[in-house]
C-alpha cells in the first residue's frame, strides 16, 4: 500500500484545511409529523440503499438550489420551509470525495412519486431503517432530527466506514 492510500484511511491522515471534494453535493430530508421522507435510491452512488433525496451540485447552482432540484427530479415533489441541517465531508480511499450539505423542509407541494432514480417511502422518525442506509447516517440523522447543527468528517472504503469525526453545535 502506497504512502498516499495509508493517509487517507484515518481522519487524522488527510490535511482538512487543504482538502477540496471532487464533488459538492446536497441532501433533503423532508418532515412531516413523526415522519421523515426517504428514498430507496435506484442508481449512481448507494443504488439500493435507503437516504434523503439528493445529488451533486450542478456547476453555479447553490447547495440548497441543488437540494430543491433533486427532490423535484428524485420524488416530484417541491420541498418547503428548507433550512441547513448541517454538512458532511467524505473521504474515499480509492480517491474519490464530496461535501454534502444536508437540508430538512417542514413541508412540500405536490405528492411523492416513484421515478427512475428512487422510490418514496414515508418512515416514522422513530423506526429509520439504519441498517439500509450508508454506516454514517446513524451518527448525524438523530443530530439533524433534533436540530442540532453537526459537522462530519468520514472516510469510506467503498460502502465500509473506516473513521469519522463528528462536531455538533
Amino acid at each position: 500500500m502506497s504512502r498516499e492510500a495509508a493517509d487517507v484511511r484515518t481522519i487524522a491522515g488527510i490535511d482538512w484545511d487543504a482538502w477540496s471534494p471532487v464533488d459538492p453535493a446536497t441532501l433533503v430530508f423532508v418532515r412531516r409529523d413523526r415522519e421523515i421522507l426517504l428514498i430507496r435510491k435506484k442508481r449512481g452512488l448507494g443504488a439500493g440503499k435507503i437516504n434523503g433525496p439528493g445529488g451533486r451540485t450542478e456547476p453555479g447552482e447553490l447547495p440548497q438550489a441543488c437540494a430543491i432540484r433533486e427532490a423535484e427530479e428524485e420524488l416530484g415533489i417541491t420541498p418547503t420551509g428548507i433550512a441547513l441541517a448541517g454538512e458532511n465531508s467524505f473521504q474515499f480511499v480509492d480517491g474519490y470525495s464530496l461535501h454534502v450539505h444536508i437540508y430538512v423542509a417542514d413541508g412540500f407541494e405536490g405528492e411523492p412519486i416513484e421515478t427512475d432514480e428512487a422510490i418514496p417511502l414515508w418512515t416514522p422518525v422513530d423506526a429509520i431503517p439504519y441498517d439500509e442506509m450508508w454506516e454514517d447516517d446513524y451518527l448525524w440523522i438523530p443530530h439533524m432530527l433534533d436540530g442540532t447543527p453537526f459537522l462530519g468528517r468520514f472516510i469510506f472504503d467503498g460502502e465500509k466506514m473506516l473513521d469519522h469525526v463528528m462536531e455538533l453545535g
